[in-house]
């Protein structure tokens, strides 16, 4: 039985799953200035990125920018657990 499941969560999975969204620079500079801006004036932000399938969105605050580096830390606001992510991960970035 557990097998079948595996199989069927395997099934759910593909069906969620979309190629990464192709951003202009335009869109990534925004969402870098938003980033910092959230990050200055300690903002809840919410998060859109793309994490190998499904598009993820969640709730929280930003930790670290890293421009140069292409990394930001995030704190999320259900677990408050930091999340190193990458810069090239992110879809959107909006105020909540």
């Amino acid at each position: 039985m557990p097998e079948q499941y595996i199989e069927l969560q395997e099934v759910i999975n593909k069906q969620v799953e979309v190629p990464q969204p192709l951003l202009t620079e335009e869109q990534m500079e925004q969402i870098t200035f938003t980033l910092i801006e959230a990050l200055h004036t300690n903002k809840q932000v919410c998060l859109t990125y793309y994490k190998k399938g499904p598009c993820i969105t969640e709730t929280g605050l930003i930790q670290f920018v890293d421009s140069l580096g292409n990394l930001f830390v995030f704190i999320d606001e259900v677990f408050e657990l930091k999340n190193k992510m990458r810069l090239s991960e992110l879809i959107d970035v909006r105020f909540t």
